[in-house]
């Protein structure tokens, strides 16, 4: 785990919520507040269990084409292939 002054919280198998609630505690957000970006199934099984909003990440070297389909069956509220597109997922 890493916690940044930037509020960053990483993890090298996000399989489990315990991260996710973690680095909401760490800043004091409630967790319905909080929106994690994922590019794998179990990051975004674990930020939905954690009660978290969850937008899949495909734009990735390793996604292959059905990897949106993949997130969006695990959970994802919505799926973007390009940070670019962040700002407006986040609304």
């Amino acid at each position: 785990i890493f916690h940044s002054p930037g509020n960053v919280v990483t993890d090298d198998v996000p399989s489990h919520p315990d991260i996710f609630l973690y680095s909401a505690r760490m800043m004091g957000v409630d967790v319905s507040k909080c929106v994690v970006v994922e590019d794998s199934v179990a990051g975004v099984t674990a930020a939905k269990a954690a009660g978290m909003r969850a937008i899949g990440f495909t734009g990735g070297s390793h996604c292959l084409p059905d990897h949106a389909d993949k997130l969006i069956a695990a959970g994802a509220d919505t799926v973007i292939d390009d940070m670019h597109l962040l700002p407006n997922a986040l609304q």
